[in-house]
C-alpha cells in the first residue's frame, strides 16, 4: 500500500487536479493507495485573512468568503458531471454558510483565538478533498473519502498540535482494515483533540498528515507530489544551475528541510524514518521524471568519488541573540535558564553556538520572535545583569542561515576550509558557525544581503566546480578596452573548455554611458551599448557593482582616469578583485599604494596591475617571483616607453619629429595626451612602480626627470603641443646628430639603483643591451643578489592596444 500527497499547487485548479487524477489512476492500478490532498492553492491564507478581517470589524470578510465560495463552486462545476452537481453545490454552500456564521461571531466578539483559527482554516482541506473524491467517484473509480480529523488525534496545542501516535495508528489501521476501497482520499493538515475540537498540524501539515498515515499503516512508500522535480542542490529561485538530487538519506533530508529547503516540511520525515519507509518527491506536472528518493537503503559504496555535499539550504529573516559575560564562566545553569525562558515564550531555537571559554552563548531564532525573546531573556537574567555577571542580551537582525549538508562530509578533511575559503574570497563575512558532531551539516549565519551570493558561491564550489562563473565590470572602451572585449568574446569558449572559466561582462562603462547585465552582455548588447546605456558615473558604477554583490567579481580599469582609480578602495573593501591598466593608483603617494595592497590582502582579493609597466610583458610578475623566492633586486635599468622607443627608432631627421609623434599616437602607442610619454612622466611612473614592487619606499617627486622637451611644449592643449613641437624641430635634430656623431643612438632610459631613480634621454653605444631595441619594444634589465654578474633581462613589445589588452586579459584569468 502506498500513500500519495498532493500539495496546494497540484490542486490549485481543475486543470491541475485532472493531472493529479491521472497519477492517482495509474498508481491505483499498481497497489491500493491513500491520497492526502491540501487545500486549493492560497485558500488557507484567504480563510485566515477573512477571519482576521472579521475580528477587526472589517465587513470585507464577507466578500472574501464569497470569493472562496465561488472558487469551490466553480471547481465542482468543472470536475463533476452536470447531472450530479446539485448535491455537491449544496454541500459547498452549506459549509460556506457555516463558515460565514463563525466569522459573524468573530465580528461581533472582535476575538480570533487559536482554537477558532484551527476551526476556520480546516475548511480548505475538508472541502478540496471531498470535491476531489467526488470527481474520482463519478469517473467510476473505487474511491472512499476519509475524514482525517476523525482518526488523527492530537493535544490541544492549537495551530501546531502534537500527535498522539499510538491512538492515531490504532484508528487508521482499523479504518483501513474495515474499508477495502482501492483509493482512499483524505484531507491533510487537520486533526482533532480529545474533546473533539478541530486542531491543525502547522503550516505544511498536509505533508505531515501523509507521513503519519504512511507510518501508521506501514506503507510501502510515501510519495509527495509537488511542483518541482524533487529536492534540489539549492533553491532554484536563487541558483539558476541548481540540480535535482536523485537520492538522499533521511538524515540529510532532515538537515536540508530544517534549514529552509521548502519542498519538504521538516516534521514529515520523522514518522516514515522511524519505520524505514521510502519517501519519494515527485513533480505532478512532470510525472515521468524520477524525482528524489529519500531512503535508508542508499547505495553509496564508492564514497571517495562521490560529491562531498548533497545540497545547500538557506533560511532568511533570522536574528542572533547573544548572552555573554565573565560571570558565566564555570557556572552551570546559564544555558538551561536561557533555553527555558525561550521555550516558555514558544520561541524556536534554530541554531546554537557557544564559545569554548563559556564566556558567551549565541542562538539563532526567527526574526518575528525577537521582541518576545528579548523581553523574556532580559526579565530572566535581570539580576545577573544588575550584578554585572553578564551583559544585556545583544541582538542582530537581517541575517540568514546557510547550511551545507551531506553525510559524505563526515571525516573528510578540508570541507570547512573549502567552504570558508570561497566565502572569504567573495567578501562574505560569517557571523556565527555551527557544526554537529555527526558532521552532516556545517551551518553559518551571514548578512541577509549576502544570502544569494553565498548560496551561489557555495553551489559553484561544491556542485559546479567544472566551470567557474566570473563577473567582469570593465571601465574604459578606448583602444585597449575594445581589444580586450574582443579577446574575451573570442577566447571565452577556450577558457570554458580548458580552464573551466566562464567570463561574463556584467558591467561596462566609459566616460559617457554605462550598462549592466548579471547574465553577461552579448555581442549585440555591447555593440548597442552607447545607444542603450544609462548616463555614466564612476561613483554610481562602483555602487552598482557593490549592490549587485555577484560572486567572483572583477573590476577592470582600462582608462587613465584618476576618478576611476579613486573607486578602487571602495571595491577592494567589498572583496571585488581589481585588474588595472591605469597607472595612477600604483604610482600615487606611497601610503595610498601600500594601503590599497593591504586592503586587498585583508579582504582576500586580488589587486593586479601587470600592464602598468611593459604592456603584456611579465615584468611585475617577475619581480614578485624574485622577491617571493628570497632574492633582492639591487638595480633596474630599462627602456619602458614603447612610445619613446618607437619615436627615437623612427626619427632620422628626414621626417619632422612632430610627425613621428603623431604617427605613434595614431597607432595607439601613446597616452591620450602624448606629453605624458614625451615629458617622461609615464616612464617615471613606471620605474616608481617597479621600485615599489621591488620593496623600496619611493615617492614620485623623488625621481629625477631629465626632460628633453622644451618647457614651452608643456603649455596649452594637445593641438598646441604639436605646433610647438614643430617649432623646435632643430632642437630635436641637434639631439639626434650629437648621438649619431658619437656612434650612438638615443634611448629614453629609466634607472633605479641604491634606492634612487632617474629617467632621461641617454646616448646608447652598440655594445649595450639597450641598443638593439626596435619598434615599440621595451626592455628591463634586473640585477639581483642571484643575478649579479649576468643580469636577468625581460624584453619584448611594450606598447600597443593588442598586447596591452592581452596583458590585462592574463591578469583577469590570474585573478580568479
Amino acid at each position: 500500500m502506498k500513500v500519495l500527497k498532493f500539495g496546494g499547487t497540484s490542486v490549485a485548479n481543475a486543470q491541475n487536479i485532472l493531472q493529479a487524477e491521472d497519477i492517482i489512476k495509474k498508481e491505483s492500478l499498481k497497489s491500493r493507495i491513500v491520497v492526502v490532498v491540501s487545500a486549493l492553492h492560497g485558500v488557507t491564507d484567504q480563510l485566515i485573512k477573512a477571519a482576521e478581517s472579521a475580528s477587526q470589524h472589517d465587513e470585507n470578510y464577507l466578500q472574501l468568503i464569497k470569493n472562496l465560495e465561488k472558487k469551490h463552486l466553480d471547481l465542482v462545476k468543472e470536475l463533476i458531471p452536470v447531472l450530479d452537481q446539485s448535491s455537491w453545490l449544496s454541500f459547498v454552500k452549506k459549509h460556506f454558510n457555516d463558515l460565514e456564521d463563525i466569522c459573524s461571531g468573530i465580528f461581533v466578539l472582535g476575538e480570533f483565538t487559536d482554537r477558532i483559527k484551527d476551526k476556520v482554516s480546516s475548511y480548505g482541506e475538508f472541502l478540496s478533498s471531498n470535491i476531489i473524491a467526488a470527481g474520482l467517484q463519478h469517473k467510476g473509480l473505487d474511491v472512499m473519502w476519509m475524514n482525517s480529523a476523525e482518526y488523527i488525534l492530537t493535544d490541544s496545542n492549537y495551530t501546531n498540535a502534537k500527535v498522539h501516535f499510538e491512538a492515531t495508528e490504532n484508528n487508521l489501521v482499523k479504518f483501513l482494515d474495515k474499508n477495502k476501497n482501492r483509493i482512499i482520499i483524505a484531507p491533510g493538515f487537520i486533526a482533532k483533540d480529545e474533546k473533539g475540537n478541530a486542531t491543525t498540524l502547522g503550516r505544511g501539515g498536509s505533508d505531515y498528515t501523509a507521513s503519519i498515515i504512511a507510518s501508521s499503516i506501514n506503507a510501502d512508500e510515501l510519495q509527495i507530489w509537488t511542483d518541482v522535480s524533487g529536492m534540489m542542490t539549492a533553491d532554484p529561485r536563487l541558483v539558476s544551475n541548481a540540480k535535482p538530487i536523485p537520492e538522499i538519506s533521511y538524515a540529510e533530508a532532515m538537515e536540508l528541510s530544517h534549514f529552509g529547503a521548502k519542498v519538504l516540511y521538516p516534521p514529515t520525515i520523522q514518522p516514515v524514518m522511524m519505520k524505514n519507509i521510502d519517501l519519494r518527491i515527485k513533480n505532478t506536472f512532470k510525472p515521468n521524471e524520477s524525482g528524489t528518493l529519500i531512503s535508508h537503503q542508499l547505495q553509496r559504496s564508492d564514497i571517495e568519488n562521490q560529491q562531498i555535499a548533497v545540497g545547500i539550504s538557506n533560511m532568511s529573516d533570522i536574528a542572533l541573540l547573544t548572552l555573554e559575560g565573565s560571570g558565566m564562566i564555570g557556572i552551570p545553569g546559564f544555558s538551561a535558564k536561557l533555553f527555558q525562558c525561550l521555550s516558555h515564550e514558544k520561541v524556536n531555537v534554530i541554531l546554537i553556538t557557544q564559545s569554548s571559554s563559556e564566556h558567551s552563548i549565541t542562538v539563532a531564532i526567527h526574526e518575528k520572535d525577537v521582541y518576545n525573546a528579548k523581553n523574556a531573556i532580559n526579565s530572566a537574567f535581570e539580576d545577573d545583569v544588575k550584578l554585572n555577571r553578564i551583559e544585556p542580551v545583544k541582538i542582530e537582525t537581517h541575517l540568514s542561515i546557510i547550511a551545507l549538508v551531506g553525510e559524505n562530509m563526515k571525516s573528510r578533511s578540508g570541507v570547512s576550509a573549502k567552504m570558508f575559503g570561497c566565502l572569504g574570497n567573495n567578501g562574505i563575512n560569517i557571523r556565527a558557525i555551527a557544526q554537529g558532531s555527526s558532521e552532516k551539516n556545517i551551518s553559518i549565519v551571514i548578512s541577509e544581503k549576502d544570502s544569494k551570493k553565498a548560496v551561489n558561491v557555495l553551489h559553484e564550489e561544491f556542485f559546479e566546480s567544472e566551470i567557474k562563473q566570473v563577473h567582469l565590470y570593465i571601465c574604459g572602451t578606448g583602444n585597449v578596452g575594445k581589444k580586450l572585449i574582443e579577446q574575451i568574446f573570442d577566447q571565452n569558449e577556450y577558457l570554458k573548455e580548458n580552464l573551466f572559466i566562464n567570463l561574463k561582462i556584467a558591467g561596462l562603462s566609459n566616460s559617457r554611458k554605462m550598462i549592466f547585465s548579471d547574465k553577461g552582455l552579448s555581442k549585440n548588447e555591447y555593440k548597442d551599448f552607447n545607444q542603450n546605456g544609462e548616463e555614466a558615473s564612476q561613483e554610481k558604477f562602483a555602487l552598482e557593482i557593490i549592490s549587485r554583490n555577484l560572486r567572483n567579481s572583477v573590476f577592470v580599469d582600462v582608462t587613465a582616469s584618476s576618478e576611476v582609480a579613486d573607486i578602487y578602495e571602495k571595491l577592494l573593501k567589498k572583496s571585488v578583485n581589481i585588474v588595472a591598466c591605469n597607472k595612477i593608483a600604483a604610482s600615487s603617494d606611497f601610503q595610498h599604494y601600500k594601503n590599497l595592497k593591504n586592503i586587498a590582502r585583508n579582504h582576500n582579493c586580488k589587486f593586479f596591475f601587470e600592464t602598468n609597466v611593459g604592456a603584456g610583458l611579465p615584468i611585475i610578475g617577475t619581480i614578485n617571483d624574485l622577491i617571493s623566492s628570497g632574492d633582492k633586486i639591487t638595480s633596474i635599468k630599462a627602456v619602458l616607453s614603447g612610445t619613446l622607443n618607437f619615436v627615437f627608432n623612427n626619427y632620422d631627421t628626414k621626417r619632422p619629429f612632430s610627425e613621428i609623434v603623431a604617427q605613434a599616437q595614431k597607432e595607439g602607442y601613446t597616452e591620450p595626451d602624448p606629453r605624458l610619454d614625451l615629458a617622461g612622466t609615464d616612464v617615471a611612473r613606471k620605474i616608481l612602480i617597479l621600485a615599489r614592487e621591488a620593496g623600496y619606499s619611493l615617492e614620485f617627486n623623488e625621481i629625477k626627470n631629465e626632460s628633453f622637451l622644451p618647457e614651452e611644449c608643456m603649455k596649452g592643449t594637445v593641438e598646441d603641443f604639436y605646433h610647438v613641437l614643430a617649432k623646435y624641430e632643430n632642437h630635436f635634430k641637434n639631439l639626434f646628430e650629437k648621438a649619431k656623431n658619437d656612434g650612438k643612438i638615443l634611448k629614453y632610459v629609466a634607472e633605479f639603483k641604491d634606492g634612487k631613480a632617474k629617467v632621461g634621454l641617454q646616448h646608447i653605444d652598440p655594445g649595450s643591451d639597450l641598443f638593439h631595441l626596435y619598434g615599440k619594444d621595451n626592455i628591463v634589465i634586473f640585477k639581483t643578489l642571484r643575478y649579479s654578474e649576468q643580469p636577468l633581462v625581460v624584453k619584448g613589445a611594450g606598447a600597443g592596444a593588442e598586447v596591452t589588452a592581452s596583458g590585462v586579459f592574463a591578469d583577469i584569468v590570474r585573478s580568479v
